[in-house]
């Protein structure tokens, strides 16, 4: 089982978890996802995701923003949204995306295992 099969893996045992995706924010393309969810496309997503990871860098660099990012949060009134960029050098260029369900997901937590799983990723 590849890493990235394991980190797809661990990323839907979060609780809450209802679709997750590795995605190179270059291309716009999902190099994995995993989900039970018929109403998230995550291809659709990832490729949507895509353009916010892009617009918040963009936006960072004119700021003059010297800084990482940790994560971008999105909630909705049922879901909690989150992209997390890899930052080690085997993954430069991807980014996490973990869907749940609000009333199932405790945010603190899933914020600190994607981070472990990020830290693990080598693609």
């Amino acid at each position: 089982m590849s890493n990235l099969d394991v980190s797809m893996k661990d990323m839907m045992a979060i609780d809450g978890a209802i679709g997750a995706a590795v995605v190179d924010y270059n291309s716009g393309m999902a190099l994995g996802t995993m989900g039970s969810s018929k109403s998230l496309d995550l291809q659709v997503a990832s490729a949507g995701n895509t353009e916010v990871m892009r617009a918040k860098m963009r936006t960072m660099e004119s700021l003059g923003i010297k800084d990482d990012i940790e994560d971008i949060l999105i909630t909705l009134n049922g879901q909690y949204h989150v992209i997390r960029p890899v930052t080690g050098r085997k993954g430069k260029g991807l980014f996490l995306y973990l869907a749940m369900d609000r009333g199932r997901a405790n945010l603190a937590l899933a914020r600190h295992q994607l981070k472990g799983i990020e830290e693990n990723l080598s693609v």
